[in-house]
């Protein structure tokens, strides 16, 4: 079990990253059949091997080169064996590192307290409808069996008990740190409300995050909803990760989408106002459609002043579309987004943008004080078909590893060549790999990069490596 002292501290997307939540994909993924796929959030199915072997791999091995290189550094042979037990939670050499954590691994240590087990398993049963019986006889398993169960939604290998949780390798979603807080999420789709459960088990039980109890938030619906007329009184208060954004330590934008809700996004304004926690938090609305279910979908940031949007939705500007379908409905509107900023010294007197754009552009010089102007760098260089045929594999959803150094899928050629034409170095993952284990490669000296990264199969369950990172620390 992890028990040294953590801290917990993100006020930032692109500072420096030094500790990250993920989860590698599990079996569960593997088991998605094609008439479930839609109901557990997935648009196709996947090649478990490819997406493990082929590309996370790759993934969780940059991490650890980045945040915390003496897990690997010299053990390029044990690494790369072909049982993978280097990256399986479950195995003895697994790299457990106290800086690139597993999610499982958390969830496997709050089951060794049998107060938590007990009440997180009949939690569990309760939310899929368990047998008591089952429930007594999963209060038999080994913790970490019991943990890829809730997981997986099966045992070792063995039939389904319940649905696996597939979604949950887009560890943005489940929460979010903002500066020395934690904003817990609440799932707007069935498929991750176990996920939600597990998270909230995790954070409020795990002795890595004991000194941080006090300041985790949970949005809830307001008291009495369930009084409303209608189908269980209309909309829910729902917010997910993937719509937060921690830009600068006294500001966060949340996104109001297909997963959270005009009430969740409400409701995480005044928590953080009420425990001070920012001074300013900007609501971007934008369209409830599957391509766009989170802001970070439609943008993400790259250092201070530079980002790489979907500039069909995120500018004022008519973009040169040349298919017969309006995306957007009445083109007059040019996008439907609507963003206001609030501040916690005068919430009643919200500002008003005109656009994504506009907003990235105050932010770049309010929140960073550059005044040399906004890097806008647009999905599929900005040219239709490509910019919603990148955006649709998560061009815009760029995780950064420290300023100016950004991972992305290298199936998104011509967003890709919109980062060379602004200066950027385009690096493979593999030669990237190559270059830190010899040593030919510092991290702390590398600008301006995007880590192409292989993305056959990982890029078709809906989610970039921004969705599939949740930073605990960051520099300032």
């Amino acid at each position: 079990m992890i028990q040294q002292n953590f801290q917990l501290s993100v006020g930032s997307e692109t500072g420096a990253l030094r500790a990250i939540l993920i989860h590698s994909p599990d079996s569960g993924i593997g088991r998605v059949a094609p008439s479930k796929a839609q109901d557990w959030l997935f648009e196709d199915i996947l090649h478990l091997d490819t997406v493990r072997a082929g590309e996370y791999d790759l993934y969780v091995k940059i991490l650890l080169y980045f945040l915390d290189p003496h897990k690997i550094q010299g053990r390029a042979d044990r690494v790369n064996a072909p049982d993978r037990d280097f990256f399986k939670p479950s195995k003895p050499d697994f790299h457990a590192s106290q800086r690139v954590l597993e999610f499982e691994c958390l969830l496997t240590d709050i089951l060794k307290d049998d107060i938590v087990r007990r009440k997180l398993t009949a939690s569990v049963c309760a939310l899929e409808d368990c047998s008591y019986q089952l429930q007594q006889e999963l209060s038999a398993l080994s913790d970490s069996k019991l943990a890829r169960l809730f997981i997986s939604g099966s045992i070792s290998g063995g039939d389904m008990l319940f649905p696996p949780i597939p979604n949950l390798i887009f560890t943005r979603d489940i929460g979010i740190i903002i500066n020395d807080h934690i904003l817990l999420n609440k799932a707007a789709k069935k498929a991750r409300s176990r996920e939600s459960l597990l998270t909230k088990y995790v954070f409020y039980n795990h002795p890595l995050f004991a000194d941080y109890r006090d300041k985790i938030l949970e949005i809830s619906t307001p008291v009495k909803h369930f009084l409303r007329p209608g189908d269980n009184s209309g909309e829910k208060a729902t917010l997910e990760g993937g719509d937060v954004m921690v830009v600068s330590p006294r500001h966060v934008l949340i996104g109001c989408s297909e997963r959270t809700s005009l009430m969740g996004a409400g409701e995480a304004v005044k928590l953080l106002f009420e425990r001070q926690v920012v001074d300013k938090v900007t609501i971007v609305k934008i369209p409830h459609k599957r391509d766009y279910m989170h802001i970070d979908t439609l943008f993400t940031q790259v250092d201070q002043h530079t980002w790489v949007v979907l500039g069909a939705v995120a500018s004022t500007v008519e973009h040169d579309m040349d298919e017969p379908a309006d995306f957007f409905g009445d083109r007059k509107q040019k996008s439907k987004t609507e963003i206001l900023q609030f501040s916690r010294h005068a919430p009643s007197k919200p500002a008003r943008f005109d656009s994504i754009e506009d907003l990235l552009s105050d932010i770049t010089r309010n929140d960073f004080g550059i005044n040399t102007g906004t890097r806008i760098i647009y999905s599929g260089n900005n040219v239709f078909p490509y910019d919603m045929r990148e955006q649709w594999t998560d061009s815009c959803n760029l995780l950064a590893l420290r300023p100016g150094v950004v991972m992305g899928y290298n199936r998104n050629d011509k967003t890709i060549d919109a980062f060379k034409n602004e200066g950027f170095t385009v690096i493979e993952a593999a030669t990237l790999i190559e270059g830190l284990e010899k040593g030919d490669i510092q991290p702390e000296a590398l600008e301006n990069i995007f880590i192409s990264m292989p993305s056959a199969e990982l890029s078709r369950a809906r989610g970039g490596f921004h969705c599939m990172s949740m930073p605990l620390f960051r520099d300032r």
